[in-house]
């Protein structure tokens, strides 16, 4: 093998650009270490050390700036056997600083390669973690006011096994990469370079100005010890020592099927409530109702993170067959008890077909909708004597009255499958249903 790197895929480097320089002594080290393409996978972000993964034959992930090391973490623990290799530019290091102690910190088996030209050279030149502070850069006085990070420091306070500072341009680039690939943990290389589109525009350097500068910093070269393992190793290992969970208890009670449905097509109904009335539970009884006529049900809810105040919303689809899709645009029915919930979805009321039943309170106003139209179904919980807390259920109960997609003897039974066993809270349920459908 001559080569990984892909030949339909030319270097589109600015000339001189010190990336070039990293990519023929990546591609040289893999050569070296006889590794096929297929075992390999490289990893970046955005920028322009962003372009490697398109550069060489081998596995690829392209992902969102500062994150190459999240995806990094997952390619390896789902495909322990492949090389896995990142490159990050100093503006992915400085995004992403926390996936990047996150990683180091689990010791996982991965290259990271920090191609550190001091700014961002594919977005202007502007300052980067890494720039210094004297350098003139197209965001102004920034780094003036910024301490750049030193990223061989931060490896090491976060517990980095191998740790390198390098010059792209030295003569064994490839030796050095080599070796950080293959050592067993998280190896991590700092290359320093020069950014000839952006960054030598207002700033004086040349290769040798790099070789000085790492001169003066703090020596980082290769590996060191600190007992951790690797990261994949232990999570095998004390997986293996774990009891199986076994199957989830909801998946343990099959519901039995006891009664004929009463469609084989979709239904979509949509509850619009608030904090408090319990209209998650009341999609829950619909969606078991449904089952135990042997429809297939999905349910999704949207609360704010106040939960008790504001909207409760759910959706529950039922169908004959297999779910594919939960989203619901146009519901068949729309039960409406909080002026909250309405507010929050009122865009439903815009484009209701002409089959869509709405089951309201009588006592809530909604845009557009008029107590005496043939689809509506207005309640009065308060004749009634239904509470707010048991108004989803109260409406969940007219709609089993009307016999087209639940019917009592279904609702009812859900109620019993829900709370086996709280005789009290049966019997109230129960209660409530039969008073609002008589």
């Amino acid at each position: 093998m001559e080569t990984l790197i892909n030949k339909e895929r030319p270097l589109v480097f600015c000339p001189g650009c010190s990336h070039e320089k990293v990519v023929h002594a990546l591609d040289k080290a893999l050569v070296n270490m006889d590794i096929d393409g297929s075992k390999v996978v490289i990893i970046s972000d955005i920028g322009c050390s962003g372009l490697f993964d398109t550069f060489f034959n081998t596995h690829a992930f392209h992902g969102l700036h500062g994150r190459a090391l999240t995806y990094a973490v997952g390619i390896k623990m789902t495909r322990p056997d492949l090389k896995v290799i990142v490159t990050m530019g100093d503006g992915g290091l400085g995004i992403g600083g926390a996936h990047f102690i996150s990683t180091i910190r689990k010791n996982i088996d991965l290259t990271l390669l920090v191609l550190n030209n001091f700014n961002y050279g594919m977005t202007g030149g502007q300052a980067s973690s890494t720039s210094p502070e004297h350098a003139v850069l197209a965001s102004g006085f920034l780094n003036k006011i910024d301490n750049p990070i030193d990223p061989c420091f931060l490896a090491k306070g976060a517990g980095g096994q191998y740790i390198n500072r390098l010059s792209c341009y030295q003569n064994d680039l490839s030796t050095q990469l080599e070796n950080a690939i293959n050592f067993k943990g998280f190896s991590m290389v700092d290359i320093m370079g020069i950014c000839t589109g952006r960054y030598t525009k207002s700033n004086e350097i040349v290769p040798k100005d790099i070789d000085l500068l790492i001169e003066k910093m703090p020596k980082f070269v290769g590996e060191s010890s600190t007992g951790v393992k690797e990261y994949t190793e232990r999570y095998f290992e004390e997986s293996a020592k774990q009891k199986s969970v076994g199957i989830p208890q909801i998946i343990q009670k099959v519901i039995p099927k006891e009664f004929e449905k009463l469609f084989s097509d979709r239904k979509e109904i949509i509850f619009l409530g608030g904090a408090g009335q319990r209209i998650i539970t009341a999609g829950e009884l619909l969606a078991l109702a449904g089952i135990t006529s042997g429809l297939n049900a999905s349910q999704k809810s949207d609360y704010p993170i106040t939960v008790l105040r504001g909207h409760s919303i759910t959706e529950v689809v039922l169908q004959g067959r297999e779910i594919n899709f939960s989203g619901i645009e146009n519901p068949d029915i729309i039960i409406a008890i909080s002026e909250q919930g309405v507010n929050r979805r009122k865009d439903l009321f815009k484009k209701l077909s002409d089959q869509t039943i709405v089951i309201k309170a009588n006592d809530l106003e909604i845009d557009g909708i008029k107590a005496t139209d043939s689809n509506v179904i207005s309640i009065d919980f308060k004749k009634l004597k239904v509470k707010s807390t048991d108004r989803a259920l109260g409406a969940l109960a007219a709609l089993a009255a009307i016999g087209n997609i639940i019917d009592l003897d279904m609702l009812k039974k859900a109620v019993e499958f829900q709370f086996k066993g709280k005789t009290k809270i049966i019997d109230s349920s129960i209660e409530i249903i039969n008073k609002v459908a008589q």
